[in-house]
């Protein structure tokens, strides 16, 4: 089944907004959780002055908290709490009436006074004062009932949950309260277990005499989490559904941005496959599309360069081997029509052909299992600059016979590599055969060796003709010959510096090619030294 960048852009921004959107909730719900904890057990704590009063009024009375029951401790807190709890529920009692006043003594009857018809009843006359004797009592007034004291403000019950049974907490208060003394040991209630708790003194006199401690409750952050839930439920589907929108919209715009530079590499990659080297793309964008399409035109360019390399190649080496076998063909002929006869110098100068031939074929056999690493190799540990030293010797009656001389420096000491001794013989051999053919009579030539960190480095210098500084880089390409004086016209197919290369590569060191001091072409020779 094929997924598309659109879906997968898709699926991912739709999952960041969740999880964005599910931590932010999580987030809002439990600074609800605290908050509503903290705000819980201030309410509770409320709830708890009466008993505080209570407590502080009997340890007043008893000196101390003698009254609580040895036994029966940890129940206390909680009967307390039911006790005081009925107290505020239960009704006041009715008072009883007053008694009646006796009526003083009889006086002297005075002759009636008809009475005010819309007279209202006169209030009872206070008793006679003992300093006025002569005044005539008042009337016995009718009994009124005695007037009661105001009882004391009635402290406000405690709500109860819809669902409690009276006198008892839903949220179990009554089983979270400790009583602790002054000194801060248990007395009474709940039998601490160290969770999270509040404390709050008990006063009498000024002085702290104990604390009420109050275990936070657990059920307030469960109901509190199930009704935060239900409140959300429409926003969540609108969070959803805003979350999917928004996705989908930002997965279309970031598709249709990343698709375009992705079709082109695409493309650019079909034309590269067909043969098409010279396929560029557009380099606009600043990000990692850009470096990839930055790297697809430095892989089209290596790939044309490569391509033209091989052609070239193909060119050089179907030249190379026309050119002897030409000169065989018309020797042959010739011999063969009878207009040169067969003759000693003729067949020395075929057999110079076929051996000619015959090397540029072991050059290429060489280089294409160098190219596949197929060269035949028996490392062991060599003493590379006495190997140096012995095939510039052996080069010594060549090197006289052009007029060449050769100075071999120092011996330095320890200069140990890990190769094949043939393939380097093979190698400072191309370097010395290169230095006849291209530097021309009563040339000079130096080698030297230096130690480069954990590297050795050999140094072949020679006193021209030299090289121009743009074909220093490309000595090493397979039939590259640089114009003028060390062209075709002095021999060689081009391939012993390119051998030569491919020799050192393999041992892990590095071929260089610079101006020398004697005016010439330094060649520096750099191998790992063994380790030991």
């Amino acid at each position: 089944m094929r997924f598309s960048i659109g879906h997968r852009l898709f699926i991912s921004v739709l999952l960041a907004i969740l999880a964005v959107a599910v931590t932010a909730i999580a987030l809002m719900r439990q600074n609800v959780m605290n908050s509503f904890g903290d705000y819980a057990v201030s309410i509770e704590l409320d709830r708890l002055d009466q008993l505080s009063g209570v407590l502080a009024a009997r340890y007043q009375k008893h000196k101390g908290w003698s009254f609580i029951p040895p036994t029966g401790r940890k129940p206390w807190i909680a009967s307390e709490l039911a006790r005081l709890q009925q107290q505020r529920l239960a009704p006041l009692p009715q008072l009883a009436p007053a008694a009646p006043v006796a009526p003083a003594p009889a006086a002297p009857p005075e002759p009636p006074v008809p009475p005010a018809p819309a007279a209202l009843p006169e209030p009872p006359a206070s008793p006679a004062s003992p300093a006025s004797p002569a005044s005539p009592p008042s009337p016995p007034s009718p009994p009124s009932p005695a007037l009661a004291p105001l009882p004391p403000p009635e402290v406000p019950p405690i709500p109860t949950p819809p669902n409690a049974v009276a006198g008892v907490d839903e949220l179990g208060l009554q089983d979270r309260v400790t009583l602790l003394d002054a000194a801060g040991e248990y007395v009474a209630g709940r039998v601490s277990e160290g969770e999270p708790s509040v404390h709050r003194a008990i006063e009498a006199g000024g002085q702290p005499i104990g604390y009420l401690v109050v275990a936070r409750a657990t059920r307030p952050s469960d109901a509190m989490s199930a009704s935060f839930v239900y409140q959300l439920k429409q926003s969540l589907l609108i969070i959803v559904a805003a979350s999917i929108a928004l996705s989908a919209l930002a997965a279309v715009l970031l598709a249709a941005h990343f698709r375009k530079p992705i079709l082109g590499l695409a493309e650019g990659a079909r034309a590269l496959a067909d043969g098409h080297y010279d396929t560029r793309l557009t380099q606009t964008r600043s990000d990692e599309l850009g470096d990839l399409a930055h790297s697809f035109n430095l892989l089209a360019e290596k790939l044309d360069q490569v391509e033209a390399s091989r052609r070239q190649w193909v060119a050089d080496t179907s030249h190379e081997l026309r050119t002897p076998l030409s000169v065989l063909r018309a020797q042959l002929e010739a011999i063969q029509d009878g207009v040169r006869p067969t003759s000693t110098e003729g067949t020395a100068a075929m057999l110079r052909q076929v051996l000619s031939l015959n090397k540029l074929i072991d050059q290429l056999y060489a280089l294409a299992r160098a190219d596949v690493g197929q060269l035949d190799d028996q490392r062991q540990r060599v003493d590379l600059w006495q190997l140096v030293s012995e095939q510039g010797a052996a080069f010594g009656e060549k090197f006289a016979a052009v007029s060449m001389s050769i100075e071999i420096g120092a011996a330095p000491e320890g200069l140990h590599v890990h190769a094949d001794p043939e393939s380097l013989r093979q190698l400072f051999a191309n370097l010395f055969e290169n230095c006849i053919r291209y530097c021309g009579n009563g040339a000079r030539i130096e080698l030297q060796a230096r130690l480069a960190g954990t590297d050795i480095e050999i140094l072949v210098n020679d006193s021209g003709p030299g090289v121009p500084k743009a074909a220093l880089p490309h000595l090493a390409d397979r039939f590259y010959r640089v114009e003028g004086s060390r062209s075709r016209e002095h021999g060689g197919a081009g391939l012993g510096l390119a051998l030569c290369h491919r020799i050192v590569a393999s041992y892990g060191g590095q071929l260089q090619f610079a101006r020398s001091p004697l005016g010439g072409l330094q060649v520096q020779v750099r191998l790992p030294l063994a380790r030991t």
